[in-house]
């Protein structure tokens, strides 16, 4: 047997204590990197970043960011968002795992109906359901933001709308992305008088830098304040805002005002690259989508792909996931959505079976709805505080400053959500997408959506994505988790050129920068049509914590001037 020395008894005794030091530092690690301690806030305007950390530093959670920061944008992107849309906010509460979403949804009013979007031919008159009153769906921001306060906060709502409401007195400068839609839509603003006066104050487009000031948001916010959605779903608030919609042609009552409802939904949960993923689920189609897209691509390990390959076969999925989004997807509550069996793995399989390696599936080809036509707005921000907790949450007037409609007194314009849902079966809405029975009009039913915020959780990292964009979305969102997946930071995701296909029009639609030309060419040749765009899409905000490193990263969209990501 051998002998030890003392001295190398001892040095073995020190060897020995160093290893069972170095297995509890292994053990406590994760413990100790429970929480990132350091929030991120990522916004379409710096005010609205702003004002999320404000109230951080208040003692509020992430859930009270989100409010501030919702609001906020409400005064200051209405080319947008406000209290005139809706929203979906996606929960992750850091204390026990706890995930839903919050549907905020717009709602029809009582006296919609299939066909009221129909001329005596039988076709859909675009400009009642994109422009003016009866565009407009019932709102539902405002009680999904007192729903958040009241159920997930710690500080009273009152606090959390201190921000926006000193913003919409106190004013805000023009920037470039609200001039440049102000500009686009100023003929349709000229319609009504109360838009033109909040937003064309000396009768011009005003110019950069220029103060805009809404004292009547700011009034209105006030009374949600004290109130809580009573103040605006019933009582003055609530009787201007119907009286002014049915002067001028719309169809609210009261009714519709006091019996909107925020409801809780389960969201849609897949998984892909080894992270589970928190989606969207309906009245939003896009959850669903992600995750048929996903399983359907999942074998072909895309990220070892060369371009076009890679780019082929994601756009096939992407085909089949539009096609199902027109076919199948509509509000819950009033039509029967199949979505077990739209994300499982085995229906992924049956629609992958029909994908050629090296050749276009034209989307007439595909299995569904025969004669079906050849036939953008929206924001979002992720919060992530110091707890872990964590917000997606896109939310919409719809197109570009909703329906331009601003009821006198109020200070923000009205969505034209109506149009999201299928005026006609398989009639193009503003986004070109189609729908059928799954989508139509009918009295309090929620408009399919394309909003996507979602969240990507793993024993490493955790992040929350979403971004505006319409139709495109889904797709935005999609590209946004794969360069996640590669192992790429936030910045990475918020600035990847993005390509699109939504089933029809069969294209595939991409940002200038997106293909070379001989990747453009080499599509082509498989059979796909590309049509690159000049003009750049989407508005894309993202955090990320990562858990080994304690790292909290950030990114906001470089396509934005106004956007703002802040780590503190």
């Amino acid at each position: 047997m051998e002998k030890i020395s003392p001295i190398d008894s001892r040095g073995r005794g020190l060897k020995a204590r160093f290893w069972l030091i170095a297995c509890l530092a292994i053990v406590i690690q994760p413990l100790q990197a429970d929480q990132p301690g350091k929030a991120a806030i990522a916004s379409a305007h710096y005010l609205a970043t702003e004002a999320g950390h404000e109230v951080l530093a208040k003692g509020g959670n992430a859930f009270d960011a989100a409010v501030a920061v919702s609001s906020v944008l409400a005064v200051v992107e209405q080319t947008s968002s406000g209290i005139g849309g809706g929203a979906f906010w996606l929960l992750h509460r850091a204390s026990d795992g706890f995930e839903v979403m919050i549907d905020g949804r717009e709602m029809a009013p009582a006296a919609a109906h299939k066909d009221m979007y129909l001329n005596e031919d039988g076709s859909v008159n675009r400009d009642l359901a994109l422009n003016g009153p009866m565009a407009a769906a019932i709102p539902g921001e405002i009680a999904g933001l007192e729903h958040l306060a009241v159920n997930y906060g710690r500080l009273p709502l009152a606090e959390s709308l201190k921000p926006a409401i000193r913003i919409a007195r106190e004013g805000f400068p023009v920037y470039t992305k609200f001039h440049g839609m102000l500009t686009y839509k100023e003929k349709t603003i000229r319609r009504w008088p109360a838009a033109t006066q909040a937003f064309l104050p000396n009768g011009k487009v005003p110019e950069m830098g220029e103060i805009i000031k809404l004292p009547d948001l700011a009034s209105v916010l006030e009374k949600v304040a004290a109130q809580g959605r009573d103040g605006f779903y019933k009582g003055e608030v609530a009787q201007r805002l119907v009286d002014g919609v049915r002067a001028a042609g719309g169809n609210w009552t009261m009714q519709d005002m006091a019996g909107y409802t925020v409801k809780e939904r389960a969201p849609v949960r897949t998984s892909y690259g080894g992270y589970d993923l928190v989606t969207a689920s309906p009245p939003s189609s896009g959850g669903i989508a992600i995750a048929e897209i996903l399983n359907i691509i999942e074998p072909y390990k895309v990220a070892s792909l060369g371009k076009v390959q890679r780019t082929h076969l994601i756009v096939e999925a992407m085909r089949r996931a539009y096609r199902d989004r027109a076919l199948y997807l509509g509000d819950p509550d009033f039509y029967p959505v199949p979505q077990a069996r739209l994300t499982d793995a085995n229906y992924a399989a049956g629609l992958r079976a029909g994908i050629m390696f090296d050749r276009a599936t034209p989307s007439d080809m595909l299995p569904g709805r025969e004669n079906l036509p050849d036939g953008t707005d929206t924001t979002h921000f992720s919060v992530m505080d110091a707890e872990g907790n964590m917000v997606a949450a896109t939310l919409t007037v719809n197109t570009v400053f909703g329906s331009s409609f601003m009821v006198p007194g109020t200070g923000f314009v009205l969505n034209n959500e109506m149009d999201d849902f299928s005026a006609k079966p398989g009639e193009p809405n503003a986004f070109g997408l189609i729908g059928f029975t799954a989508n139509e009009i009918q009295p309090f039913k929620r408009p399919l959506s394309s909003m996507s915020p979602t969240l990507m959780l793993g024993n490493d990292k955790a992040a929350a994505i979403g971004t505006p964009g319409g139709s495109r979305i889904i797709t935005m969102v999609l590209l946004g988790i794969l360069d996640f997946m590669d192992g790429n930071e936030p910045e990475s995701w918020v600035a990847l050129p993005r390509y699109h296909h939504q089933y029809l029009p069969d294209k595939i639609f991409a940002e200038e920068d997106a293909f070379t030309a001989d990747e453009v060419a080499a599509l082509e040749a498989m059979g796909h049509t590309v049509e690159v765009r000049s003009r750049s899409w989407g508005n894309m905000h993202g955090v990320m914590w990562n858990r080994k490193t304690g790292e909290v990263t950030a990114g906001s969209d470089p396509r934005s001037d106004a956007g703002r990501a802040i780590v503190r």
